[in-house]
């Protein structure tokens, strides 16, 4: 039972402001207008059978991947066993080991005994849970299909989930060696040059080029470290602002997409990751239009967003999604005419998991001539640099040995 505070206007003709409880809103509407209150407003109070329920403007709770999988797959196999929702729902709570999952199932179990369906329970946690995901879990209520589709919608997550991982795992390399070589060089510029460099000062003869140009660089930034340091910081801290903003994210996102190898790279995970999602949707039997509109918040890049939305609008308009999604653009043709082939041959779920795999695929070799371009030449910068480095500080050296042997 919820409670509910309400303003109510009594038979006798007093207005009263009090606490009742009820199934839900609706129910209880019904009840005091039988009973002959006239009713002038309703709120819930927060507070079902007890247990204090999250509001809509208190903050998301952020619930691990592998917590939330685990989650997932237990509810199906207990629905697919005939277990009620609710029942599940409690069992799978008291089982959590989570203990930030405990506390957004509690609310949601309190608000499925209030009259809610999991969809509409799931759906008020904020940003707890996917768009993506509910709405899945909504069409397998219409459907009568709920673990088909909570067993569906696992397979995407993984799926989604073993992409990021390569990505990361195979940027992590490249990461390493530029952290390496930025520690390297300033060593040798803040520490190594600066003891050398006073000896050379004593030498009284011409120093070579390359040993004058290293000396001077590192003086200047021996120098003006003071206020440099700061400035890096504080140009750093501003670009990080920036980027938060909705126009600095768009024009670096657009930034992005001209790099070469990089943009191909984008444009193919966003097409991957937009044809899987709709894929889950579709077979959920939400329609297109919906589908789409839920879809878009897989497309992460801003830039591509904007050009995406007006297909929207066109899908809803009635023209068809493979005209409406190659006027946006960026999606690669061959993408753009399997998905066609599978809409006018009336499987167009399939072909979009089929343009998903494909896409993953494409992906995964794109991102490994990525990162063998990038790490050899991460490398030859580090050894040009070094190089450098040592020519400058043991060539005025090696003069002086020869002058002494001469």
């Amino acid at each position: 039972m919820a409670e509910f505070i309400c303003k109510l206007g009594t038979p006798g003709g007093e207005v009263v402001t009090r606490t009742v409880e009820g199934l839900s809103e609706q129910e209880l509407r019904q009840r005091l207008a039988h009973e002959g209150y006239r009713i002038f407003s309703v709120e819930t109070s927060g507070v079902v059978n007890g247990v204090r329920v999250r509001g809509a403007g208190q903050r998301s709770v952020k619930i691990k991947l592998d917590d939330f999988l685990l989650f997932n797959q237990q509810l199906a196999a207990l629905i697919h066993a005939g277990l009620p929702v609710l029942q599940s729902i409690q069992m799978l709570r008291q089982r959590s080991p989570n203990p930030k999952l405990r506390m957004v199932l509690a609310d949601v179990e309190a608000r499925i005994k209030s009259g809610s369906a999991l969809s509409e329970a799931l759906e008020a946690q904020g940003d707890t849970f996917p768009k993506i995901y509910t709405a899945s879990i909504l069409a397998g209520e219409r459907s009568g299909n709920l673990d088909d589709v909570l067993r569906r919608y696992v397979e995407y997550t993984k799926s989604i989930a073993a992409l990021r991982r390569k990505i990361r795992g195979a940027l992590t390399y490249p990461v390493m060696l530029l952290c390496a070589a930025f520690v390297l060089i300033t060593i040798l510029t803040t520490f190594v040059i600066p003891q050398f460099s006073s000896l050379y000062e004593n030498m009284g003869t011409e120093l070579p080029a390359v040993t004058v140009f290293v000396v001077s660089i590192s003086s200047a930034v021996r120098e003006n470290i003071y206020w440099l340091l700061p400035l890096l910081l504080i140009t750093g801290a501003a670009i990080f602002s920036w980027r938060r903003t909705e126009n600095g994210r768009r024009t670096m996102d657009r930034w992005i997409l001209k790099i070469p190898v990089v943009g191909d790279l984008i444009k193919q995970l966003t097409t991957a990751q937009l044809s899987r999602s709709l894929a889950t949707l579709l077979a959920g039997g939400i329609t297109v239009v919906e589908s789409f509109q839920i879809s878009l918040q897989s497309v992460t890049n801003r830039e591509l967003l904007r050009s995406t939305e007006p297909a929207l609008a066109k899908i809803r308009e009635g023209k068809p999604f493979t005209e409406s999604l190659a006027a946006a653009g960026w999606a690669p043709e061959l993408a753009v005419d399997m998905i066609g082939v599978g809409e006018r041959s009336g499987a167009l779920r399939e072909m979009l998991d089929e343009v998903a795999g494909f896409y993953d695929a494409e992906t995964e070799t794109k991102l490994g001539q990525l990162t063998s371009l990038i790490e050899p030449t991460i490398l030859l910068a580090m050894a040009g640099i070094v190089i450098t480095i040592l020519l400058a500080i043991y060539l005025p050296l090696l003069q002086m040995a020869s002058k002494v042997g001469a």
